[in-house]
């Protein structure tokens, strides 16, 4: 056979046969003398078992171990980590499925920065009426940022915190105290006299724990720096402010 008529036979392209020549998957017969390759049935039969192996999902890789062995004794155990592969993907798709289900039934609706987490938009709900301020609108960006960058169980205790605060009784007052004191900072320069009473409601509103012991709280923290950029100077020296209060509380 030539290599157009055993990939035909064997229902690959010739592309791919060529390939796993070049990877030492399919032994490459001697070319005959007008140069044409000869395949035999044993080509095809090797060919047949390596489309079998990759349809099951294996790497070439693993192919190539258990081509390695003719008994087939590593099959065995190849096929026992796919398994257990696809079983975590399983997993992994049940929990994405189950969290799709909950953001689609969750009462208002998926929030402008979302996906996130339930847990998330529980807390986005408890401002979703404050459409006209632009501070509430950047905080819940943010929150989604953290959320998503966090690892698990960090995400787990941040969320937990913050859920706290607005859960609390006058939790949400309190919030939305804070979002009117930062809008009122637009365009303000970052001596203007009402920073000190905005960077004290930010820290108030700050839950305990909320930061770690080690963190670095000053414009060496390279997310802290684009923070700041972020907004306009007097809103970025209330924060500053705000974590000086908090960085004294501590110690």
């Amino acid at each position: 056979m030539r290599i157009g008529e055993l990939a035909a036979a064997v229902g690959v392209t010739t592309r791919a046969v060529r390939h796993y020549h070049h990877l030492g998957l399919l032994p490459e017969p001697e070319r005959l003398g007008n140069g044409y390759r000869d395949y035999t049935l044993r080509h095809a039969v090797v060919l047949a078992r390596i489309r079998r192996l990759t349809e099951l999902g294996l790497g070439l890789a693993e192919v190539r171990d258990v081509l390695v062995d003719d008994a087939g004794k590593d099959l065995a155990e190849v096929l026992a980590e796919l398994d257990e592969d696809l079983a975590r993907q399983e997993e992994a798709i049940r929990e994405r499925r189950a969290r799709l289900r909950t953001l689609l039934e969750s009462e208002g609706g998926t929030p402008a920065e979302g996906p996130v987490s339930p847990e998330l938009a529980a807390l986005f709900r408890g401002t979703a009426h404050l459409t006209d301020s632009p501070m509430a609108a950047k905080d819940r960006e943010i929150l989604a940022l953290i959320e998503t960058s966090a690892p698990p169980e960090e995400r787990e205790r941040l969320m937990g915190l913050m859920s706290g605060v607005v859960d609390a009784p006058g939790g949400t007052e309190r919030a939305m105290a804070v979002y009117r004191l930062l809008d009122a900072l637009e365009g303000a320069g970052p001596d203007d006299p009402r920073i000190d009473e905005a960077a004290r409601a930010v820290a108030e509103c700050v839950p305990a724990g909320l930061l770690p012991e080690d963190a670095v709280l000053d414009e060496s923290n390279s997310f802290l720096a684009a923070l700041y950029a972020d907004f306009a100077p007097a809103q970025a020296e209330a924060f500053r402010r705000a974590l000086r209060i908090l960085a004294g509380g501590r110690t």
